[in-house]
Order: C-alpha cells, then sequence, then structure tokens
C-alpha cells in the first residue's frame, strides 16, 4: 500500500509555551483503519487538527496524497473528511440541507443520489427533512459522519466517533466504516472505545504527552507486547511447589496454579510444563487461557 499521508517532525506549540505535538513522525497507508490511541491531553485531537488544517503547525511538513497542506491547502482540503468531537451544526437547518450545503463547499455538484445514499447507510434517510434541534445527541453525530462524507473525501478522521451513540448505532457505524474501507477510504479514529480499536483497525499509534510512543500492526503489537495467562485449575490444594515448578514463576492462587508468560513462548515449552505437571502427579481438572487485550497494552505502554 502507498502512503496516503506523511507527516515529519512536526511540532505544535501554543501560547504559554505549551508543547502539545512534539516532533511527530508518523505515515498513514491508503486504504487502511489506523487508530490513533492515547490519554486525555495526550495530543490526538491537536494532531488531527494540525493535518485536517484547523490549527498551523509551529514546525514540521505534514503531506497528503503527496500535495503539501499549507503550499496545496485546496486541494489537501478537498481530500479529508473530519468528524470532530464536538457537534457543530445550524440547530434550525434541516439534515438534507446541512448535508447538501457541506458538499457544496467543496465546489462538488450536486448530488441527490449520493447524498440519500450516505443518508441512508447512516439510518438517517427518515430524518432528511427534520431540524436538527429535534435530533438526539447520537443522530447529531451521524450527522457530522454524513457533513464529513459529502464531498467523497479520501481519508476520514473520526475523533470520538462513537460517544453519545448507542449499541446498535456504534455496530451500523462500523459496519459503514468497513464498508467505506473496501470502497477505498482511508481510516483514522481515536477512541476510548479500545475494544472497537481491536476490532476495526489494522494499524495501531499510541501517542502520550504530544510523542508517538509506538505504531504497530495490531496484530504484531499483541504479539509483541502481549502476555498469556494459564491457570490450571487443581483438583486438590498443594501448599508448596515442586522446585521443577517454582523455577517457571508458576504462583498458587488458591486451588490453582497461575502461570503468566510471553504470548510468544514456545509451544513446546508449554507441552514440557504439563509433562512436568504429570511427572510431579498433580492432577488438574480444567485449564484456563487469557491473552492480553489491546487495552491492557495500551495502559502499560502509557505506564512506562
Amino acid at each position: 500500500m502507498g502512503v496516503i499521508l506523511k507527516v515529519s517532525q512536526l511540532d505544535k506549540v501554543y501560547a504559554g509555551s505549551f508543547h502539545a505535538l512534539q516532533a511527530v513522525d508518523l505515515e498513514i497507508y491508503d486504504g487502511e483503519i489506523f487508530a490513533l490511541l492515547g490519554p486525555n491531553g495526550a495530543g490526538k485531537t491537536t494532531l488531527i487538527g494540525t493535518i485536517c488544517g484547523l490549527c498551523n503547525p509551529t514546525q514540521g511538513q505534514i503531506s497528503i496524497a503527496g500535495y503539501d497542506i499549507v503550499k496545496d491547502y485546496r486541494k489537501t482540503r478537498s481530500l479529508v473528511g473530519l468528524v470532530p468531537q464536538e457537534l457543530n451544526t445550524d440547530a434550525f437547518e434541516t439534515v438534507w440541507n446541512t448535508v447538501c450545503f457541506s458538499r457544496g463547499l467543496f465546489n462538488k455538484p450536486a448530488d441527490p443520489q449520493f447524498i440519500e445514499r450516505v443518508l441512508r447507510d447512516l439510518s438517517l434517510w427518515d430524518k432528511a427533512q427534520s431540524r436538527l434541534y429535534t435530533l438526539s445527541g447520537g443522530m447529531k453525530r451521524r450527522v457530522m459522519i454524513a457533513k464529513a462524507l459529502a464531498h467523497e473525501p479520501k481519508i476520514l478522521f473520526l475523533d470520538e466517533p462513537s460517544a453519545g451513540v448507542d449499541v446498535d448505532l456504534r455496530k451500523s457505524m462500523w459496519d459503514l466504516v468497513r464498508g467505506l474501507q473496501v470502497s477505498g477510504v482511508t481510516i483514522v479514529l481515536t477512541t476510548h472505545y479500545i475494544q472497537e480499536a481491536e476490532e476495526m483497525a489494522d494499524r495501531v499509534g499510541v501517542i502520550n504527552q504530544g510523542k508517538i510512543i509506538v505504531v504497530e500492526e495490531k496484530s504484531s503489537l499483541m504479539k509483541k507486547l502481549g502476555t498469556k495467562r494459564l491457570v490450571v485449575n487443581l483438583r486438590q490444594r498443594i501448599e508448596k511447589l515442586p522446585q521443577s515448578l517454582s523455577t517457571r514463576d508458576f504462583v498458587i492462587d488458591g486451588e490453582s496454579l497461575v502461570l503468566t508468560y510471553d504470548s510468544q513462548k514456545d509451544d513446546n515449552e508449554l507441552e514440557d510444563i504439563f509433562a512436568t505437571l504429570r511427572h510431579e502427579k498433580i492432577k488438574f481438572q480444567d485449564i484456563e487461557t487469557r491473552q492480553s487485550s489491546l487495552e491492557d497494552i495500551f495502559v502499560e505502554l502509557v505506564s512506562t
């Protein structure tokens, strides 16, 4: 895949010398879903806002599809759709007019069929002639997504898109995101629902204190940094570990033996552990394993 977005040595310093972004380097590939994770105040929204032209970079370069966001600002803005955290709409306008107006801002010809398709995909078609002040918070969030899609962008930024959206609506929204990816749209999202990033993203980036601390394919990241927890439920309690097991970092937890180990541990080594249990005549009734989640890895990264 080619690179659709490239950020090089990006700094953003606000008044009062607050360093919101520090030497950020980032590449987003064409057609991927990229999840940007980080605690509150880490710089996620500032990074997205700078890329989308909402604030000026202090230093560094950003290009979208090979176009510089400063020199070719009209072109790059036409390639980008943004769904911000805040709901900024004209409360007395209809859904239809709001979305059509957003398309016109980018000098796109009117296309009622396309707008209808977007509204149907977002379960908004029956609200097309409703004024925005009559809509629920979740529906207003969907209108923001429809506005961002109105001019058919190549890269879509979703800044906390699930905030205030109910479970059913969230599922349909992510179905739409997958459909957009299939159609060739690149998706960059920030979310506090880390399980969504775990389910949706191809790659994950973690930002903390204005610095990108890791960018990795999701599966590779979980394999590298993840751990597994093996719980062996015993048929009877033991008071002390045999020497052959104590050297393997087992701990006794009630009537269970617990081993936390690297997810890349060789399967042969695990087989050896069970052979040792049989040799020591330690009988067990069942075993449980748990793979660390992306949330576990995220907490570990930002706390170091």
